[in-house]
């Protein structure tokens, strides 16, 4: 196969050359091809982020999937093109999840027929142009050629020439700066009255205010009426209100004269963001509450532009939850999220018959607990979470699953989002560069994820379950770049229902790979070393998985360059199963036609 220029720079050095051909017990006849050339559609951009920019190409025809679309880039102002991996080709591949038997239906999308990718690693705050050029041997119509300049995006800062207002602890007794007041709510609103006068706060901040934190405890006192500064009656939460811009954010900083708490004594919520623009957290350390920043609610209200870097969860049970699908541009970096659940055992929540063995030694208690569920959970477009350290979860870092998404009904459709329910799509989300160990479940699900979702450079160790988990992917694509994962007993990738669109590029997976349904699927260059870990009181050797099994819906999955260590004892080292030839595509089997 020819990889390109793109893909020697991206992948080298290769590990080994290794062609799994197609094996089928399908044997329908194949589809006719009803249009060979291709007719270039609408050209969008999706959100940057710090380091990525993401495209779409609607186009029509092509039914031989033979087109392609090169892609190159530039800073702006410069004279040379640099290769950049081609746009993933989706043609129709369908994502259910449900039993239609049932009546029981969760996700049913159908893909559009169209190209989507992303531009990666690019510089914060630069200039880009980027060049697409469409192809087809059986001819083009339409525009064939795109040049779009798009900045990537900086990262999120202070604003100056703003308002600085200093906050202090209740019981404060030593000096203060000039504007301060007792109590976060007083800074941040023009009243600061508890019970029902906590109503009656509307924000003081505006946009490019900074609120300094001072060193203290600042607690939720929902249980005693009328607190000063306090938070409201029973939730015992902080709403916050305030609309700032990107380039100039509501800040709520630590000051830097010792450790701020915000501490919910209990609470459920200790922060509500909902409905809020740019607001920005940095050095703080919340603790003691179910949910300790909550940012959205499906179909209710979002956030745009929330920030928290630097900052410490402990004793929680998520960290930042949003599932709104209008919510956006989230910077969420350098953070410590530490989870309840027993940091000195792996346990898992399902598959008794191996985690049974390990009931009632050293305390644990099988089926497990569920004492802390996600580290941070997003929805929405252009979120960049990276640099984070999260431990003890349920689950790490996940794309809300949601459902269908908006514009679109499982049953009686549209199975795809209209064009004008665009903008609440859950594309372009970076997650990079995070420390991962100790899951029940999945280190990151992109599971709901539609297109130029992104996973890479991460470290993540010790979950129970597959780290990797695209349960499922609605579109792609997605890309799973440079990760490494370590002590995964269960395998190292969760692909269900289709999970259409990903890329697997230069990950280190210390375990086996499963991909039990799957569709438009590439592998290149991966070292897969297995784990032969899985088994229980009556697991026999001989019943060790492959080291890689995929089973897929789509003719045009592919993997090659991969490196593997096979598993002893194991009674097949590798199976594929794929259309029949002449296939491109086969679901016959699925719940889809049950």
């Amino acid at each position: 196969m020819k990889t390109g220029k793109w893909l020697a720079a991206l992948l080298a050095p290769a590990f080994c050359f290794i062609a799994i051909a197609a094996a089928n017990a399908q044997t329908a006849p194949a589809k006719t091809p009803v249009v060979r050339g291709v007719t270039a559609g609408e050209f969008l951009v999706d959100p940057p982020t710090l380091i990525n920019l993401a495209f779409e190409w609607v186009i029509s025809g092509d039914d031989n999937h033979n087109a392609k679309v090169e892609v190159s880039y530039r800073k702006k102002g410069a004279t040379e093109w640099k290769p950049a991996m081609p746009m993933m080709r989706i043609y129709h591949e369908h994502t259910y999840w449900g039993s239609a038997k049932r009546d029981d239906h969760i996700i049913n999308v159908v893909q559009p027929n169209m190209f989507a990718g992303s531009i990666l690693d690019l510089e914060p705050g630069t200039a880009y142009e980027a060049r697409f050029a469409l192809s087809d041997p059986d001819g083009v119509s339409g525009e064939a050629t795109h040049i779009v300049t798009v900045s990537t995006r900086k990262e999120p800062k202070p604003a100056t020439g703003g308002h600085v207002y200093h906050v202090y602890p209740t019981g404060w007794k030593g000096p203060r700066e000039p504007n301060s007041y007792i109590g976060l709510n007083c800074a941040y609103n023009y009243h600061c009255g508890g019970g029902d006068e906590s109503f009656a706060d509307r924000p003081r901040v505006v946009a490019g205010d900074i609120i300094l934190v001072h060193a203290g405890l600042y607690q939720s006192f929902q249980d005693i009426y009328a607190r000063q500064s306090s938070t409201r009656p029973v939730e015992g939460t902080y709403y916050l209100f305030g609309q700032g811009t990107a380039e100039k954010p509501i800040v709520i900083k630590a000051a830097g004269d010792g450790p701020v708490v915000f501490d919910g004594r209990g609470n459920f919520t200790l922060f509500n963001v909902e409905g809020t623009k740019y607001n920005y957290f940095e050095g703080i350390t919340f603790r003691n509450t179910e949910i300790a920043i909550q940012a959205g609610v499906q179909f209710l209200a979002g956030a745009i532009g929330l920030t928290v870097k630097h900052c410490r969860f402990e004793n929680i049970n998520q960290g930042i939850n949003d599932s709104y699908a209008g919510s956006k541009d989230y910077y969420l970096a350098d953070n410590y999220f530490i989870g309840r659940n027993d940091p000195n055992h792996l346990q898992g929540w399902n598959g008794d018959n191996f985690w049974n063995q390990f009931n009632f030694v050293d305390g644990q208690t099988f089926p497990v607990p569920l004492k802390s569920y996600t580290a941070i959970r997003v929805y929405g477009q252009g979120h960049v979470i990276a640099y984070n350290y999260v431990a003890n979860f349920h689950d790490g870092i996940d794309v809300e699953t949601y459902g269908n998404p908006d514009g679109t009904d499982a049953v009686k459709g549209p199975f795809y989002p209209p064009r004008q329910d665009w903008d609440h799509r859950t594309v372009s989300i970076d997650y990079y560069n995070n420390y991962m160990t100790n899951f029940h479940d999945n280190s990151f699900e992109i599971d709901g994820s539609m297109h130029n979702i992104r996973s890479m450079r991460n470290m993540m160790i010790n979950s129970a379950s597959q780290p990797f988990c695209n349960q499922p992917s609605i579109g792609g694509p997605v890309y799973w770049v440079r990760n490494i994962a370590y002590n995964a007993p269960f395998g190292a990738a969760r692909m269900s229902s289709g999970a259409p669109g990903v890329w697997f590029l230069n990950n280190t997976i210390f375990t086996e790979f499963t991909a039990s349904t799957s569709a438009n699927l590439h592998m290149f260059n991966n070292l897969i070393l297995g784990e032969n870990a899985i088994g229980g009181n009556d697991f026999k050797e001989e019943d060790h998985p492959p080291i890689l099994l995929v089973n897929t819906y789509t003719s045009y999955s592919e993997s090659d360059y991969n490196g593997f260590r096979p598993i002893p004892g194991a009674k097949v080292a590798f199976e594929w199963n794929s259309p029949a030839p002449g296939m491109m595509q086969d679901y016959r089997g699925t719940d889809r036609f049950d």
